[in-house]
């Protein structure tokens, strides 16, 4: 039976380890609308590649657009997978940092500020293919 400090030290690392938890269901959750959008936009790449207006100045245009949005996408879902990676290290480290009675605060910060840096470029890649749909739409 473990002893009452080896219990609470543990029950502390769980503590700890419940904000990044959260974090990752919110990256989790921003990673689904990410894949959908670029599921959207490959249907719509298909739609207009097997359509019989492709050499349409317009529809390669559109064509052009798309690639670009799935391009963004693919770098939001890359940076946002990083930083819920960066995130889950953060969380093995509270625990091994528990379990070894070693201090990982170091490594932790490290591994969490890049986390945040990740998802922030994630977020910043994201606005970007919301703008590039944004430019699709005729504004009068």
């Amino acid at each position: 039976m473990p002893a009452p400090y080896e219990v609470i030290t543990v029950a502390h690392a769980v503590q700890q380890a419940v904000a990044p938890v959260f974090l990752i269901t919110g990256v989790g959750s921003f990673l689904s609308v990410l894949s959908t959008r670029l599921g959207r936009v490959i249907d719509r790449f298909r739609v207009l590649e097997e359509s019989d207006d492709k050499l349409n100045p317009e529809s390669k245009s559109q064509m052009l657009t798309l690639v670009q949005r799935a391009r963004w996408i693919h770098w939001a879902i890359t940076l946002c997978t990083t930083s819920a990676l960066l995130t889950c290290i953060v969380i093995a480290a509270l625990f091994i940092g528990s379990e070894l009675n070693k201090d990982p605060s170091g490594t932790i910060s490290i591994f969490f500020t890049t986390a945040m840096l990740t998802l922030t470029a994630g977020l910043v890649c994201f606005l970007r293919e919301i703008s590039l749909s944004m430019g699709v739409i005729k504004l009068h």
